[in-house]
């Protein structure tokens, strides 16, 4: 097994979106122009979609003074299943589950995870969790099934 020459960078709390969302994952987290700081961060270079979003935006949350989606009383509300549906189907990750995570055994644990579940094994770098292949080195991977909640590489 070749040893990994580069160290993957730490994720910062701040990246971990109000739905669970690791921001260092996402496609427009990773591109070279207007780079997305992240659903907790400048909302200058987000897509419409990300800067409207109504579960970064809940009100309930903000009244309650919450940052994560598990300290709401209606987690999971409908908005944050259909996400989860979503991810869980075309990705295979759940935001239900990484916010189950976070609440259970803390937000450092769930982004130690992260980082061994989402490295490329050739680069070492973080993959996008919207691409089947490495937007770094291009080394293809699939997803195991819903249930094992992690990448696999081919």
């Amino acid at each position: 097994m070749q040893e990994r020459s580069i160290k993957i960078k730490a994720i910062l709390t701040t990246l971990i979106a109000p739905c669970g969302m690791n921001c260092r994952l996402c496609r427009a987290f990773g591109r070279d122009k207007n780079a997305c700081p992240g659903c907790r961060g400048d909302d200058s270079f987000k897509s419409k979609s990300c800067t409207l979003c109504r579960i970064k935006n809940c009100e309930q949350m903000e009244i309650a003074g919450v940052k994560y989606c598990f300290s709401c009383d209606s987690f999971p509300c409908a908005r944050l299943s259909h996400l989860d549906r979503r991810y869980r189907t075309k990705y295979g990750m759940s935001m239900i589950d990484n916010i189950r995570d976070i609440r259970d055994c803390g937000i450092r644990h769930f982004i130690r995870s992260e980082k061994e579940k989402w490295a490329c094994p050739k680069c070492g770098k973080m993959i996008c969790v919207h691409k089947p292949k490495c937007l770094y080195c291009g080394y293809k991977w699939r997803l195991k099934g819903f249930r094992e909640n992690s990448a696999v590489f081919r």
